[in-house]
């Protein structure tokens, strides 16, 4: 008899499998034999406003005003920003401009130089 592994959610000892995918049968949690593909899932892809993927140290260039929030500043059209860092959220981009500091961007208001 071959070691099946526990469920990951209720660590269930009576998984069984069907076809590609473990099943639990008392939680009814499906998961896929290969634990790859859930690695591959997890990787977001960030994309800027013409659909080029956007990486980290990428240069890009702003491609509207946008109002700094708490300030009366704007960072103006045609802006570059040297060496940006992906994040996680609802602001893609962590990076510094010259002239306002540390400052999060969304993606679909850049594109790469």
């Amino acid at each position: 008899m071959s070691h099946l592994p526990n469920c990951p959610v209720c660590h269930s000892v009576y998984t069984y499998e069907d076809g590609s995918l473990y099943i639990c049968p008392e939680c009814s949690h499906e998961w896929p034999q290969q634990g790859d593909v859930e690695q591959q899932d997890e990787q977001k892809v960030v994309k800027d406003a013409n659909g080029n993927v956007l990486s980290d140290g990428d240069t890009v260039t702003v491609i509207k005003d946008l109002k700094v929030k708490g300030s009366s500043s704007v960072v103006k059209i045609g802006t570059r920003v040297k060496n940006i860092r992906l994040v996680e959220g609802d602001h893609d981009i962590d990076c510094k401009i010259d002239g306002f500091g540390a400052m999060q961007l969304k993606s679909q208001y850049v594109k790469k130089a």
